[in-house]
């Protein structure tokens, strides 16, 4: 076999132009040598097409294969793609499975049903440990399915003319979406929601995560530098006497800086940072800047725009990433505007740690700022805007704090994930004076994993403190505590408002119908979640809840406090209301 391998640019548009694709030997493909014995049987080069990238795959399915389909649609829109890609006939491919392996020509294709027509190719090339057969009986078992494979199983041999590199691609491209990404319930879920958003994004992230490729490489911080200096480091397009003098005057005077801080100045924000050690400053002064890269900060460091946001703006180049990832132990930015195209990932990501955004403006691409496990987020008087999905992604175990943000016009406002509570906790959430509007679904969405069990109905009452809804012309309004009780047969999440709530476990939700199709069901499911935590209301919640569930499932209803403190939030222009759950 060749060990070398040939690297083939594909330069049709219907596939996406940063996808390619490599000629190895089939014994090269570790998913194929535990059906081969190597050496036994010389099977042609196939085309390699296993090692693509997070980014190809993604903007595959999101730009050439599913779009904007509905569950209901999906296979539908593969087979449309499959259509415009496929060479109907004339290749060769190892036709390979569980049982055996044997090379195949392909007379046509169905791309409706996603198979293939082949028949034995000359001469015979067969491999199977556990059924030996020969070509008469091979023949004979693909007489019994009418000569029609599925194409996931087909590995298309190279070609010297490159002619069927697209036909390769386009068949990874459904191997691998009906391998990590469909799951068998799809079909049957509800069908108003973007299926790349909802399902086909998420999974795709937690496949690479799986396999070590997929992110950032880990960064250590480096601690204070070896001399004991903190530096405050200037970044700015160019240094003019009256900068310096305004910097002198309002940043660098004595209440400000001491003697001790080094002054360093860059032209390029992300030199500068890269700089920094524990404890240093990065001031950024008026411009725009085109940043080449991304921000991987891992030292406790400041990083200040000198002026207003709009004044001080960061523009991400090239494609597939986040901008700023976060591991550092306290990370302030403020005074920033960052502006992000193209992208996979969210514009900013706390991974772990706290990172304290303060005036700052995100225009957002895919992902806003996301919230990952176990780590702090504080956010204050930010403007976000323009996600294709959550503007804020919040994951379980994090604390998460929103003050005075606007946060608009994004696929759906702040998405909750709340899962895997054997391991996790849920989210610590405090949200003050925060408003959010004018996002195509949720205002905030909980995102939860569904459980399919009998249906068995139960009546909940919420009970409510202060808040605004949706549906108030004065959002200054706050709602009667006398007027509080919600019964379990309100029709409108968005009637619901934004207070004191917390999550059921999934004690609870293994008792509750989970029928998405049914929307008197789904209310009362949504009812179970939106029980008040607070103290004063804790008892009569408990006295109500007492008639109906066993004291086990109250209690695990009541120790998780999932909004610690929710407290004049304006929602508005939301398309499917203030909040939701989402069950995937």
């Amino acid at each position: 076999m060749v060990e070398a391998a040939i690297v083939v640019a594909l330069a049709d548009p219907t596939v996406p132009g940063e996808d390619q694709v490599e000629i190895k030997g089939s014994h090269d493909s570790p998913e194929k040598e535990n059906l081969l014995n190597p050496g036994a049987t010389k099977f042609p080069e196939v085309i390699e097409t296993t090692h693509l990238t997070y980014y190809e795959r993604y903007r595959a399915y999101q730009d050439y294969i599913l779009g904007d389909s509905k569950p209901s649609e999906v296979k539908n829109f593969i087979a449309e793609y499959l259509e415009k890609v496929l060479e109907p006939y004339g290749w060769q491919a190892l036709w390979s499975n569980d049982m055996f392996e044997v090379l195949v020509k392909v007379t046509d294709v169905e791309t409706s049903s996603h198979k293939a027509v082949v028949k034995l190719s000359e001469p015979f090339l067969y491999e199977s440990e556990a059924y030996p057969l020969d070509a008469e009986a091979m023949e004979s078992f693909l007489e019994a399915k009418k000569h029609l494979v599925p194409l996931q199983e087909l590995y298309v041999v190279s070609d010297e003319s490159g002619e069927f590199d697209q036909t390769a691609l386009a068949i990874e491209h459904l191997r691998f979406f009906f391998l990590h990404i469909w799951r068998s319930w799809d079909e049957d879920d509800e069908d108003d929601f973007d299926y790349f958003v909802r399902c086909c994004e998420p999974r795709l992230k937690l496949y690479v995560l799986c396999q070590d490729g997929f992110g950032f490489p880990a960064k250590q911080a480096k601690g204070p530098r070896p001399s004991g200096e903190n530096v405050i480091h200037v970044v700015s397009n160019s240094v003019t006497v009256t900068l310096l003098q305004s910097l002198l005057r309002e940043k660098l005077n004595p209440d400000c800086v001491t003697q001790e801080h080094v002054l360093e100045f860059h032209s390029d924000p992300l030199l500068a940072v890269n700089a920094c050690f524990e404890g240093d400053v990065v001031v950024i002064c008026p411009g725009h800047y085109y940043v080449n890269g991304y921000f991987s900060i891992a030292d406790s460091i400041q990083v200040e725009g000198y002026g207003l946001p709009d004044d001080i703006v960061l523009e991400k180049e090239g494609k597939g990433d986040a901008f700023v990832a976060c591991t550092a132990n306290c990370l302030k930015i403020s005074n920033l505007k960052f502006i992000q195209h193209g992208a996979t990932e969210g514009i900013l990501c706390v991974r772990k740690g706290q990172a304290v955004l303060e005036n700052c403006v995100f225009q957002c691409d895919t992902t806003g700022v996301v919230l990952r496990t176990s780590a702090k987020l504080h956010m204050k008087n930010c403007d976000l805007y323009g996600a294709k999905g959550a503007g804020l992604e919040i994951y379980p175990s994090s604390t998460c704090e929103l003050f005075g943000n606007d946060i608009h016009h994004c696929k759906e406002g702040i998405r909750i994930k709340n899962f895997m509570e054997e391991l996790y906790d849920v989210p610590k959430i405090t949200m003050m004076n925060n408003l959010i509007h004018n996002h195509e679904d949720y205002g905030i969405t909980l995102a939860k994993f569904a459980i399919h069990i009998p249906k068995k109905k139960i009546p909940f009452a919420i009970t409510a403190q202060t808040g605004d809804t949706e549906q108030k012309e004065n959002p200054h309004n706050n709602v009667n505590e006398n007027n509080s009780e919600l019964n379990s047969d309100f029709c409108e999440m968005q009637n619901v408002p934004p207070l004191l709530i917390e999550c059921s476990s999934s004690k609870c939700e293994q008792a509750v119908a989970l029928n998405p199709s049914d929307a008197a069901e789904c209310d009362e499911v949504i009812t179970s979640e939106l029980i008040s935590t607070s103290a004063t209301k804790r008892e009569q919640s408990r006295s109500r809840l007492n008639e109906m569930l066993d004291a086990g499932v109250i209690d695990d209803i009541m120790s998780q406090e999932m909004f610690l403190s929710i407290v004049s939030n304006h929602f508005k222009k939301n398309g499917k209301g203030s909040f939701g759950i989402v069950y995937s």
